[in-house]
């Protein structure tokens, strides 16, 4: 269960600091990078979406 509740936490640190660093940079082009800037974001929280459907899954299986 610890390991679990450690994946999860790892996520979340994860997907916090990718979103943060994503954004945080400014960006003089905004209307050009918009649409890099949602497919990057898109595809972290696909990523994201996914590893926590595994992590639920582990779960599952283990209880």
């Amino acid at each position: 269960m610890e390991i679990l509740i450690g994946l999860v936490i790892l996520i979340l640190i994860f997907s916090v600091v990718s979103t943060l660093f994503i954004t945080g940079k400014p960006d003089k082009n905004y209307t050009g990078s918009t649409k890099r800037n949602t497919t990057n974001l898109t595809l972290i929280y696909v990523v994201i979406i996914f590893l926590a459907l595994v992590s639920l899954g582990i779960y599952i299986w283990m209880t």
